[in-house]
């Protein structure tokens, strides 16, 4: 019996199925992906744009940048009232602080020097002057004892409370000071001097 070969496919077929199945196989995962496209449903929910305005605190005075006291010659017994007024505002509530700064002395003068700070209100006052000037009926003493001692208070965290503001509405202070030059200063004070510098300082509540 005579046997013959198995017939090989011819090289056009060949070729043809060596093109269609890349094609076929793109076929297939356009459709695949055609599919899982459209199955991805989402929904989504916003509540609106939100937004953030910060509030101010103001805070001046009326001594145009001037000293209440320059005094020369003082002597032991010697003493002066001086009043300055402070406006607070803005629509913030604030807690106000009073404390010196660049303070300086020579023969421990400040020590010497008694002072008393009185918070209140005022009419017709122009700086440095007092004019009718009425005490809080609550705590109006801010402060009393040697100048070298108010001068320890460098900072509004050691500084000595004033008052508190509502905010949202402009309010205003006058602080008397007084000071007296202890009538025992020792002679070591003689010629000698002190300076500092009154500093408000308001900060949010």
């Amino acid at each position: 019996m005579k046997h013959s070969a198995p017939r090989l496919p011819k090289r056009r077929a060949v070729r043809l199925g060596l093109v269609l199945t890349p094609v076929l196989a793109v076929a297939v995962g356009t459709s695949v992906i055609w599919q899982t496209s459209y199955a991805a449903f989402t929904a989504t929910t916003a509540n609106g744009t939100n937004n953030w305005q910060s509030g101010g605190i103001t805070l001046t005075d009326n001594d145009s940048d001037g000293a209440m006291f320059n005094v020369t010659n003082i002597k032991p017994g010697q003493s002066d009232t001086r009043c300055i007024t402070v406006t607070a505002g803005g629509s913030l509530a604030a807690a106000i602080k009073l404390y010196g700064t660049g303070f300086t002395q020579s023969n421990a003068l400040a020590s010497s020097i008694n002072l008393v700070i009185t918070k209140g209100t005022s009419t017709g006052a122009t700086f440095s002057g007092c004019g009718t000037f009425t005490a809080d009926t609550a705590s109006p003493t801010v402060f009393s004892g040697p100048l070298a001692s108010f001068a320890a208070a460098t900072a509004y965290t050691n500084g000595y409370s004033t008052w508190t503001t509502a905010g949202g509405t402009t309010e205003n202070r006058t602080f008397k000071f007084a000071y007296t030059m202890d009538a025992t200063a020792p002679t070591t004070t003689q010629n000698s001097s002190a300076a500092i510098t009154f500093t408000w300082e308001s900060q949010p509540t």
